[in-house]
């Protein structure tokens, strides 16, 4: 029978070193393997099976300025833009509104 002293410097061990701190059931044994393993997330099986999002966005944006690659959202939002344009109804750039033309003018 150990010491209550003796019990509470094993817990501050067992916390300090990573391992459990209080004696568990052996049904609580695949929980502590469970935290006890690296996130999922940070897993290289899991990072190397989805594609890098942002290098392909970016590779796509290269290619389609080169001409080699044909975005047709991308182009539908241009058009839109460049027919706002057109009729006048983009936003004034700062200092360029109507108030700051009454104080210019």
């Amino acid at each position: 029978m150990a010491s209550n002293y003796a019990k509470r410097m094993n817990r501050l061990a067992g916390r300090i070193f990573g391992e459990v701190t209080r004696p568990f059931k052996p049904g609580q044994q695949r929980i502590v393997r469970i935290f006890a393993e690296k996130p999922v997330h940070k897993k290289m099986e899991v990072m190397e099976y989805y594609p890098r999002v942002n290098y392909v966005n970016n590779l796509m944006k290269v290619l389609r300025n080169h001409g080699l690659y044909r975005d047709e959202h991308a182009d539908l939002v241009e058009e839109y833009k460049e027919r706002r344009e057109a009729r006048g109804k983009v936003k004034p750039k700062k200092g360029e509104g109507k108030r700051s033309l009454k104080r210019k003018g």
